[in-house]
């Protein structure tokens, strides 16, 4: 999969962007806050993905602007599709989202359509950030390999809004604690589904995590992911998703529910699950090193696109913000071996900081615009 043509204009500081990508590298080059990232996280949006900055929609526009456009011609093993993304601040229908022109009524369908991955500085808090963090990781990986899993994502997650409504009226006594039932049943349906969805990408990257960090870490240093179902111990999965299953979820749900009901919030299912990332047999989040935290992150990211590059016939598209400049000789040409087969889009303050073998098309940003534009294809480029 590659982009062929980009547009954008009015995306943050972005205005009147228009290129065709060269199929390989793109480095995409400036001083700090010129819009390098923002070029970045404008064909981002068009995965169908929430931006990687965690930015609402509402601040893709320009302050000072009405109206932002985002649109990309991409083309897989089958055919070539166009995605069009666009905003209107003041419009009662402010979002529309074409796919090969026919209008979408959300961001479902681009999800299904453009795969790429994106390796950005805040990926360190996968390991060191929340819990959150690495469910949000691991379920985006697993929705990329099987789009169905978004859909029982967004069932349990707007279930669960429901139920912790309902609780606070039931604190409250406007509801009765029995109707609960309704929605637990519901949320055990969603809930088992999402944990063994969730346990099996994690056995799969685990897998080929350990293999990776091993290299980058010259043979040195294990790295280990382990799930940790909040309802299910690891034996139970051995057992498949089937109706007793759901109801040892329930249960679970059943017997925090007066704890919830006096709280106001659901403490119990996969709103509560943690993932486990160990270097050398201890926690990475509370002993890992700087150094250990990046890499593990960054072999987390590879191991992401290892996976879907097995599981199908097209190569995602890669975006890299800032990062191949602060990594060594050795880890630079480590990553460019696990993507070479993939169309990648980098950013940098300093493209004599990248390895020699990098050449492609070269974009320099300022001001949000694109004041430069080189083709350098090396000989082992063409």
């Amino acid at each position: 999969m590659r982009i062929t043509y980009a547009d954008i204009d009015g995306f943050r500081n972005l205005s009147g962007i228009s290129f065709a990508p060269d199929p390989k590298y793109n480095i995409i080059a400036g001083p700090n806050a010129q819009g390098k990232t923002n070029l970045l996280e404008a064909m981002w949006i068009l995965s169908g993905c929430r931006s990687f900055r965690g930015s609402k929609e509402k601040d893709y526009i320009c302050l000072d602007g009405n109206r932002m456009s985002s649109k990309i011609k991409l083309r897989d093993s089958v055919r070539e599709q166009k995605i069009e993304f666009e905003m209107t601040r003041s419009a009662s229908s402010p979002k529309n989202i074409h796919l090969n022109g026919v209008k979408q009524k959300g961001t479902r369908a681009l999800f299904d359509v453009f795969k790429c991955i994106a390796f950005i500085p805040d990926d360190v808090e996968i390991i060191k950030g929340s819990p959150e963090k690495r469910r949000s990781f691991i379920d985006m990986a697993a929705s990329q390999l099987n789009p169905v899993f978004v859909v029982h994502l967004n069932k349990h997650n707007a279930i669960m809004n429901q139920r912790n409504a309902l609780l606070k009226d039931i604190s409250q006594g406007n509801s009765p604690a029995s109707v609960l039932e309704i929605w637990d049943r519901q949320a055990a349906r969603e809930g088992t589904i999402i944990s063994y969805m969730r346990n099996e990408y994690v056995s799969k990257i685990n897998e080929i995590c350990g293999r990776l960090y091993r290299t980058i870490s010259g043979g040195n240093e294990e790295l280990e992911l382990e799930y940790r179902s909040n309802v299910f111990r690891p034996e139970d999965f051995d057992s498949p998703a089937d109706s007793q299953a759901e109801e040892q979820y329930y249960r679970k749900l059943q017997d925090t529910s007066e704890y919830d009901i006096r709280t106001g919030s659901t403490h119990s299912g996969v709103n509560r699950d943690e993932i486990i990332i160990k270097i050398n047999g201890v926690s990475a989040r509370d002993y890992g090193s700087q150094g250990q935290i990046k890499s593990a992150a960054l072999v987390m990211k590879l191991a992401q696109a290892e996976i879907f590059m097995k599981r199908s016939k097209d190569a995602p598209v890669v975006f890299l913000d800032d990062v191949m400049g602060e990594l060594d000789e050795n880890r630079q040409r480590f990553v460019l071996d696990m993507i070479k087969d993939m169309q990648v889009f980098l950013t940098t303050p300093n493209e004599a900081a990248l390895l020699p073998e990098i050449k492609g098309k070269l974009l320099y940003i300022s001001e949000g615009r694109i004041t430069d534009e080189k083709s350098n294809i090396s000989s082992c480029g063409e």
